[in-house]
């Protein structure tokens, strides 16, 4: 009786399958169900590959595995060794969790689904099968897991708080974009991913909650925190008075915005005729022509420079000049 290689009773969630003995006859029987794929792998390599359908194992449907085995020493032995490995083609869903940090170094703990199905056999059993030494469903998923959360970190560092928190459903298209030529490497298509759940530590989502209120600008948001961390320190700090006294002056410089110096705004009088509003400086009204600054009573006129100045004055106030 011819032997006869089946994965019978495959599970909805098993991937793969190993077929249990190397001892391959020819003329065996290889029987490969729908949305199944069977692949001989020999010596860390696939060969040839055989989709759906009854097939009856020959020289001509083994091409490549032929021509390894008539290379070799022993090709007219039987049986030959190869190892056959079977790969589900249907749709799988997978979960994620990881820790990441965002462009500011914010930490992050993120989890979510993934949905992905064997696009190359070939390609996955070499990349996977044989390159990780998954030879079970339980093995692949622990591999792929653990290859999509090491590419999520890496995707999420390109990312601020506001932008990985406020367009969640947009930065999961984002990520699974990038991460789908990852996959086709090893053979496999990344048909979806989601993130169902992000959080931050207490700090940042304090942070975050004021950035996406709109009403305060990133700067401002820091100079906070920067105030509450300098309060925190100078409160552990020894002697209540000292850090008392450093605080009342360190506080205010970091609740006052930076910028350009302002030049402080020039006193104003009111002319007495026409009530407008003069520079204090001005001797006469621009509005009407009024004299606002009149001589003192008992005024004298400087010798040297002819100002007039208030009467019993020992210098002059425009020049110096001594007076008697």
């Amino acid at each position: 009786m011819p032997q006869v290689i089946e994965w019978k009773n495959a599970g909805a969630e098993d991937i793969v399958w190993r077929y249990p003995t190397e001892e391959i006859t020819w003329g065996a029987q290889l029987i490969v169900h729908e949305y199944e794929m069977a692949v001989f792998f020999r010596d860390g390599k696939a060969y040839d590959l055989f989709g759906p359908g009854r097939h009856v194992l020959t020289t001509l449907n083994l091409p490549l595995l032929t021509g390894l085995l008539s290379r070799i020493a022993g090709y007219g032995e039987k049986p030959f060794k190869a190892a056959v490995i079977f790969i589900s083609t249907k749709v799988f869903a997978g979960k994620f969790g990881t820790s990441a940090q965002t462009t500011e170094l914010a930490p992050l703990k993120v989890f979510g689904a993934f949905w992905f199905k064997i696009e190359s056999a070939q390609l996955f059993v070499n990349e996977v099968i044989g390159g990780q030494n998954a030879y079970t469903s339980a093995d692949v998923n622990d591999f792929l897991r653990g290859f999509l959360n090491e590419k999520i970190i890496d995707e999420l560092s390109h990312y601020d708080l506001v932008t990985v928190f406020t367009r969640l459903d947009e930065t999961s298209v984002i990520v699974k974009n990038s991460l789908t030529d990852y996959f086709k490497r090893l053979g496999i298509e990344l048909t979806d991913l989601r993130f169902e759940g992000i959080d931050t530590t207490p700090e940042y989502r304090e942070r975050l909650f004021w950035l996406k209120t709109g009403r305060t600008a990133p700067e401002e948001v820091l100079r906070m925190e920067t105030m509450k961390s300098a309060a925190e320190s100078l409160g552990k700090s020894g002697g209540g008075g000292a850090a008392l006294g450093t605080g009342m002056v360190l506080i205010p410089q970091i609740m006052t915005p930076t910028g350009p110096a302002q030049a402080p705004a020039a006193a104003l009088v009111i002319c007495p005729k026409c009530a407008s509003k003069v520079p204090a400086t001005s001797k006469f009204c621009p509005e009407c022509g009024t004299q606002l600054t009149p001589p003192s009573a008992g005024a004298i006129s400087c010798p040297k420079c002819g100002k007039s100045i208030p009467a019993g004055s020992k210098f002059c106030p425009e020049c110096g000049e001594k007076l008697s």
